[in-house]
């Protein structure tokens, strides 16, 4: 079984609705779930009536929640790097590094960083703890930047890795002719020298989230009965495949009465298993009222997974 489900899709389409209505589904057959927000415009908390933060929070029996606040992270994402790298290049005292780390929180890349080591805290630290984690995402664009943020890192970080390697090389060659070359500062073995050590760790973590995206998780799409919505989740799949990351599943929700699916998304979305959840036009007033969103052949073809 996957642990970890991502409810992906246009913003307004019901992320939110979905992913905590197949959570408390969820924590009411007796799985142990927790259920995060990675949006920055947090609405989880309004949905089961409590005020939620990065630490665990009781919503119900068998039911956690975390509002991730990404700004809290993006912080933490810049203390340690700047700790790194001031670590890292302590020797280098003619490199003026504060001008360069003060400007890092600019540095595109960051927001989606930040978010991609708070999914990583969150499966590291809470895995063992729980059947099910399931993520209600940012809208699509925060999203895909996020989901392809290890592949692209992953290629940049390889070519980084080979020019270190030519670095240590060429110094190693110095060394050989002039064992008191005193220009050679640092290490000239790949096993020794600190950088390298870093840009594998680093090069590791990436591998293991896209794993974690690519095989280890469930990843739904949601799509309501409008073009903006199916031309966001063609998106989605699309770039997504790109990555080797394939989803799993369609919910068409906020469907017409009759239950219909519209002929469209099955057109584009046959190779799929489609979920329908009829519109509820009383709404949900309260974190009971979730039982009335149709997902029990979603959850089904998710306990399969």
């Amino acid at each position: 079984m996957k642990k970890v489900a991502f409810f992906l899709g246009k913003g307004g389409v019901g992320k939110t609705t979905l992913s905590s209505a197949t959570a408390y589904y969820l924590s009411r057959k007796g799985r142990k779930v927790l259920i995060v927000s990675l949006d920055p415009a947090h609405n989880l908390g309004d949905v089961f009536g409590k005020k939620l933060s990065n630490k665990r929070t009781t919503l119900s029996p068998n039911l956690d929640g975390i509002e991730v606040d990404l700004q809290e992270w993006i912080t933490r994402y810049l203390k340690e790097s700047r700790e790194e790298i001031q670590a890292t290049y302590r020797y280098h005292t003619t490199i003026n590094l504060d001008s360069y780390l003060n400007i890092m929180k600019y540095t595109p890349g960051t927001e989606e960083y930040a978010v991609l080591w708070a999914i990583e805290h969150v499966v590291k630290e809470q895995a063992d703890n729980y059947d099910r984690i399931i993520f209600d995402t940012p809208p699509t664009a925060l999203t895909l930047r996020f989901l392809a943020m290890p592949t692209i890192s992953m290629l940049w970080v390889r070519e980084l890795l080979d020019m270190r390697e030519k670095v240590l090389k060429k110094r190693q060659t110095i060394l050989n002719l002039n064992p008191e070359a005193h220009v050679i500062r640092g290490a000239s073995k790949v096993e020794d020298d600190r950088i390298y050590g870093k840009l594998s760790g680093i090069q590791t973590r990436l591998a293991r989230l896209h794993q974690l995206f690519k095989d280890d998780s469930y990843l739904t799409v949601i799509i309501n009965p409008d073009t903006l919505s199916l031309a966001e989740a063609l998106r989605i799949r699309h770039e997504l495949e790109k990555l080797d990351v394939h989803i799993d599943s369609v919910c068409f929700n906020k469907a017409p009465s009759d239950g219909g699916c519209g002929e469209e998304v099955k057109q584009n979305f046959h190779r799929f298993p489609i979920f329908t959840s009829v519109y509820v036009p009383e709404g949900l007033k309260t974190p009971e009222d979730l039982v009335k969103v149709e997902i029990p052949e979603l959850v089904e073809d998710m306990e399969r997974s």
